[in-house]
């Protein structure tokens, strides 16, 4: 099985892994490496079947999956802070839950321990409306991808909207569409996921960071994750939506460097 697309920027003394979120690549953290790289070594990581990664169909479980990035890391870094944004921050709660003693801090954005709402957790994404995305995914996978970008940026101002929308595209255009295959999955694991009864075995500082006007991810379901950590705190990003990296950077570089700096 091959390694995943990595990148490796900056010279800093402590290692920082970004792990991208649903559709995407890790063109998407173009923008945020620049600032971080003065600070951090900084790894940017495709996902499995995302952007320039292969997709493996055999590894289909999360646990085999996750391991595939574990994988690629293990030459790069073995003691790292992990940033994980939407699906890259489930992706990087299982890697925090299995191996505690890689990770010194976590961020996790726009991340909730269970995507849908249900059995206690009243905040999250009707089933229904995941159905309807992996349906398009099924049919028209580019087109399906397009309109989530779009319902990321709901909720923000006009302007805002628009120039994060075209960042987001620009990305997707330079780094590489994902494979239909990790598509589907990725919305099959949000459908069943439930990541709940394994935060206790968080032991990493943790922030979750949440934008005021998070149409996929509430700001709710992500202080619920907050409290449920062992070691979490919680901080709403004003005026932000799922994609608050772009939206309001400076406001999170301020939130993330601050408690990188401990």
């Amino acid at each position: 099985m091959s390694a995943l697309n990595a990148e490796v920027s900056g010279r800093g003394r402590r290692d920082l892994v970004l792990l991208h979120g649903w559709g995407m690549n890790l063109r998407v953290w173009d923008e945020l490496a620049p600032a971080l790289s003065r600070r951090f070594r900084v790894i940017t990581i495709d996902l499995p079947g995302h952007g320039r990664s292969d997709w493996d169909g055999a590894a289909l479980s999360p646990a085999a999956q996750t391991f595939r990035v574990h994988e690629t890391l293990a030459p790069l870094t073995t003691r790292y802070h992990l940033l994980g944004w939407s699906l890259g921050g489930q992706f990087a709660l299982d890697l925090a839950a299995a191996m505690p003693a890689g990770i010194e801090r976590l961020v996790l954005v726009a991340t909730t321990p269970r995507f849908l709402a249900g059995p206690g957790l009243r905040f999250g994404l009707k089933e229904a409306s995941l159905e309807r995305l992996a349906g398009e995914v099924r049919a028209q996978p580019a087109q399906a991808v397009s309109g989530f970008l779009k319902s990321q940026v709901r909720g923000l101002a006009a302007r805002t909207a628009g120039r994060v929308l075209e960042r987001l595209r620009a990305a997707l255009e330079r780094g590489g569409s994902a494979q239909s295959d990790a598509l589907a999955w990725g919305l099959e694991r949000l459908r069943q996921g439930d990541l709940r009864p394994q935060l206790s075995q968080v032991r990493a500082p943790t922030l979750v960071l949440a934008g005021q006007h998070d149409r996929i991810t509430p700001a709710a379901a992500s202080r619920v994750l907050a409290a449920a950590l062992p070691h979490g705190r919680f901080r709403q990003l004003r005026g932000a939506g799922h994609v608050p990296f772009l939206s309001n950077r400076e406001q999170f570089l301020a939130a993330l460097e601050g408690f990188l700096r401990g």
